[in-house]
């Protein structure tokens, strides 16, 4: 009984004891600082934007965001949400403590089953065996040299195995290339990290540049509506075209000023006089048309490289915060000022910049100011609405974004998209061209290297976790909500050590699940009660830990005293879900449709109105239902009597007749007499 109190036990379902124990904090609700508040709120509002770079280049889209969205929607006629009133702390609290104390798996269900297991003598793990990548096809070689250095390399790296055997995780991108879609996979020792998915069809709206033409301002909006050649007018505020300084994710770096003689400063009183209508600009989709809304853009280019990004429009630069290590950032800044940039262009060091010499910088420094040189004359060379660049494909983005210092090989299917990765491999790094690996296997290679299986077990709504739990991940409109539950963990006697296992496992499968289906928005994480204030850092900074591998900006706040975490995550695009899954056309996305004695309640209402109205002298009324099968098979059985009486009650008669092409909530009610229709429902 002892063991029983000490446990944080949610109440229980079946056989759960429904005056189970949980932990309330000793004093209470702990004040918030306002830089906490502060960062929360910043943080919540990035999460609810689209941006198509991975790292946030300007600062005026975050400091200005309220002021920008609420004029976007006035222009698309939406009505701002209105604010949720706040329930009173009390009444939260208890109804809190009592949805808190709801089963979970084997405690909910037999909560005192679990306790009352033996504890079982500690077994030391087995050692996990060696991963074996699956064999692969080199992709053939054009040139005699080529072929050469291609053997050369592959005897090397055998020699090297030999001598030191290779024992980091072996971490390689799978690429599925399709006439239709294409997949892309990032494994570590077999197991699924990362997967994208893009149809062949679907332009590539965000990050785009277009030549447009401004139709109109809105000074009570302070925005311009540009036409690029979309059914809507892209939306522009005027904060994306007054120069903006860089996010706060970028250390700035100081060079040397220019020679050049420095522009005027632009304010917002000077855009309808630099911007009438009818003139043109250059402009970069940050927002794809969501509804009523338009596009939505911005003046403040940023073309992302390999390991820079571009900033054709501004001549500030900056190093990646993400780069933690304060000397590396100092060589990288050092690196920056020694760049030949253009005057009036800044750059960016990404954070797969670190620890790479000046040469790869110089080199891709070379290769984006090629293609702003194509952008630039394609500007002024096409007429306006035109698309001046196309934001590359997913196998291209593959090649800037994931062909890092520790990824082994690249395996794709399609030797012509592996000849084209070749290509752009070698102007990057011709040392990392030797990765590009061929898949020429008569199984699918998502079946080969079973990431098929793993993506049906990462898409379901009930995730399991290692150790027997499992996690229950719903996404709604306003956030995404992810349940722990113990399930059929087999705990010892220390109940806290058990609970504490079960959220570093869920913690580590959160963080994976969330770059898998790509969500974003507000997030919120119910762990199971934990009484230890250690335990509860201990799962926060392993949290933490994890969402370093994630490329999207995410910003995680402690546990709160209800047990609750809740975090932020920027949006790229749209989830996996919205992306592969249609809402359901039989409920409508409900996932629930009315039961069969819901809808005799609703043809009996309907009946009665009907027979309640008729005349008396009409003898011989008679009405004819028209149901679905199943709704038919409750009115002849269960509700048989209840439709007889009113039949008697009204003297009237009804006859029913099942239609399979019928919905389950659909029926009709016609007079049999002239086959007019009397009611009908439809959802």
């Amino acid at each position: 009984m002892a063991e029983q109190k000490k446990f944080g036990r949610r109440r229980g379902g079946k056989g759960g004891s429904k005056g189970g124990m949980r932990f309330r904090p000793n004093k209470g609700l702990q004040p918030v600082s306002k830089k906490q508040e502060k960062e929360a709120a910043d943080a919540r509002a990035e999460a609810l934007g689209i941006k198509s770079s991975e790292e946030p280049v300007f600062a005026s889209e975050q400091r200005h965001k309220t002021e920008i969205e609420r004029a976007e929607n006035s222009a698309a006629g939406v009505e701002p949400p209105e604010k949720p009133e706040k329930p009173a702390g009390r009444g939260r609290g208890r109804g809190r403590g009592r949805g808190r104390g709801r089963g979970r798996g084997e405690q909910g269900e037999g909560g005192d089953k679990q306790e009352s297991q033996a504890e079982e003598p500690k077994k030391k793990p087995e050692p996990k065996p060696k991963y074996k990548p699956v064999p692969c096809d080199e992709l053939p070689q054009k040139g005699l040299v080529n072929k050469a250095r291609a053997a050369a390399e592959k005897v090397i790296s055998k020699v090297k195995n030999i001598i030191k055997p290779d024992t980091s995780v072996h971490k390689e991108v799978v690429i599925n290339a399709e006439s239709l879609e294409t997949r892309v996979a990032v494994l570590e020792d077999g197991r699924l990290e990362d997967f994208t998915i893009e149809r062949t069809g679907t332009e590539r709206l965000v990050g785009s540049i277009y030549k447009g033409k401004i139709k109109n301002l809105e000074d009570g909006l302070k925005a311009a509506f540009v036409d690029i050649g979309f059914e809507k007018n892209a939306f522009l505020h005027y904060w994306d075209i007054v120069p903006s300084n860089l996010d706060s994710g970028v250390e700035v770096v100081e060079r040397a000023p220019s020679k050049k003689r420095s522009k005027p400063k632009i304010t917002q009183k000077d855009i309808p006089r630099l911007y009438p209508p009818g003139s043109e600009i250059y402009v970069q989709v940050t927002k794809g048309p969501i509804g009523t809304k338009g596009p939505r853009v911005t003046t403040h280019l940023a073309l992302p490289g390999r390991y820079l990004v571009l900033l054709p429009n501004s001549d500030q630069s900056g190093v990646s915060r993400k780069i933690e290590n304060s000397k590396e950032r100092q060589r990288l800044k050092k690196i920056v000022r020694e760049l030949s940039i253009p005057d009036g262009m800044g750059v960016i060091i990404r954070t797969v910049g670190e620890g790479l010499q000046k040469r790869f910088f110089i080199r891709d420094l070379a290769l984006m100011l090629e293609e702003w040189k194509i952008i630039s004359d394609k500007i002024a060379r096409n007429p306006a609405p035109a698309c001046v660049f196309h934001e590359p494909d997913l196998i291209e983005r593959t090649v800037r974004d994931f062909l890092t210092e520790d990824v082994k090989r690249i395996v794709i299917d399609s030797k012509v998209d592996g000849e084209r990765m070749h290509e752009m491999i070698g102007k990057i790094s011709r040392r990392s061209v030797s990765k590009v690996k061929l898949y020429n296997d008569h199984h699918p290679i998502f079946d080969r290297f079973k990431i098929a299986r793993q993506l049906e077990n990462a898409f379901s709504r009930k995730v399991p976790l290692p150790s027997g739990g499992y996690l229950v991940i719903d996404e709604t409109e306003a956030l995404v909500s992810i349940d722990v539950n113990t399930g059929g963990h087999k705990g010892s006697k220390d109940q806290e050590s058990t609970i504490l296992n079960v959220n570093e496992e869920a913690v580590d499968e959160i963080a994976r699940q969330l770059r898998l289906r790509n969500m974003g928005g507000l997030i919120v994480l119910d762990l199971i009660d934990m009484k230890s204030r250690r335990d509860q850092n201990a799962v926060y900074q392993r949290i933490r830990e994890n969402l370093r591998k994630d490329k999207a900006k995410t910003h995680v706040l402690p546990i709160s005293p209800l047990g609750l975490m809740e975090m932020t995550r920027q949006r790229h695009s749209e989830s996996v879900r919205e992306a592969v899954y249609d809402d359901c056309h039989y409920c409508k996305g409900r996932g629930k449709v009315r039961s069969p004695l819901t809808m005799s309640v609703e043809i009996q209402r309907k009946l009665s109105e009907i027979l309640k109205k008729r005349k008396r002298e009409q003898a011989d009324f008679e009405l004819r239902i028209v149901v679905n099968s199943r709704v038919l098979n409750r009115l002849r059985t269960e509700d048989e009597q209840l439709l007889i009486d009113m039949e008697k009650r009204y003297f009237g008669k009804l006859s029913f007749r099942a239609d399979p092409d019928f919905h389950a909530e659909q029926f009709k009610i016609v007079n049999a007499a002239n086959e007019k229709e009397l009611a009908s429902f439809n959802c």
